[in-house]
């Protein structure tokens, strides 16, 4: 690929060590391909590699940009005398003295060595060590850990078989009605789903209902929060509906609105 001088000269002054940029470019358009050489210059300007901090928002770019790097500084390793002065005089865009190839070709072992190596990482795994660094700080216990997506399955396989263990055998209790309610409502296939739906939204649902803990407590809120008439039952207002074909009141509004809602996070 031909890259427009223009371009080229942009891309130079964006991985000067001297400077402070900010780019902006669409998906594709060698955006971490700039990020490497920055890295890379750095490198050759002597920063040290444990004071290099590269934060992406995926693993995979992290990955690549990592893997970018160690291929190039190795490579360099392997490079003649003659080659390796043509790399490091287009990287920097400008001659480059035959006493900077020993000091270039020592930065893949240099980074390698380097404790924690170099630290490109994820947004969020720069968080966790910072949390595990200070977690008195943050108000958390210091043998914590992230729980992962495997980790997170295997927590709700476990919370559901005990939770359908519970309502077997106790079928008049709130879970057991409540339960009952759903699979008549859901049916056996979409049981899962339904109850995969209802932890997604547990954050909404918890606000929703004003911070209640347990079933009871939750039905006696429900009224209320969905905006029911003083004293209203379910018979009541069945009745009520019943008597008006055409109703359509504020309960009802906020009735769709909150199902609507709280439909969302399952999607």
């Amino acid at each position: 690929m031909k890259i427009p001088v223009a371009t080229r000269r942009t891309q130079l002054l964006a991985t000067d060590p001297e400077a402070s940029a900010f780019v902006s470019a669409n998906a594709g358009s060698g955006k971490t391909w700039v990020l490497t050489r920055r890295v890379i210059r750095l490198l050759l300007d002597g920063v040290d590699p444990g004071r290099i901090l590269c934060l992406t928002f995926t693993k995979a770019a992290a990955a690549e940009m990592s893997g970018r790097i160690f291929d190039e500084l190795g490579r360099w390793a392997g490079l003649s005398d003659d080659d390796l002065i043509a790399v490091l005089s287009e990287l920097e865009g400008k001659p480059v003295q035959p006493e900077r190839l020993a000091p270039a070709r020592r930065l893949f072992a240099r980074a390698i060595e380097t404790p924690g190596g170099l630290k490109i990482q994820t947004i969020h795994a720069f968080a966790e060590a910072l949390l595990q660094r200070f977690p008195l700080e943050a108000g958390l216990d210091g043998r914590f850990r992230v729980l992962d997506d495997a980790r997170a399955a295997d927590l709700y396989s476990e919370a559901r078989a005990e939770l359908l263990s519970t309502c077997a055998a106790h079928p008049d209790s709130p879970e057991g009605r409540a339960l009952s309610e759903l699979v008549a409502i859901a049916g056996d296939e979409a049981l899962d789903r339904a109850l995969s739906a209802v932890v997604a939204a547990r954050d909404e649902l918890a606000a929703f209902f004003g911070g209640t803990s347990s079933i009871d407590e939750t039905l006696t809120a429900l009224p209320e929060a969905l905006g029911a008439p003083a004293g209203a039952s379910r018979e009541s207002l069945v009745r009520d509906m019943a008597a008006s074909p055409g109703f359509s009141g504020p309960f009802l509004s906020r009735l769709i609105d909150t199902l609507w809602t709280l439909r969302r996070p399952s999607r």
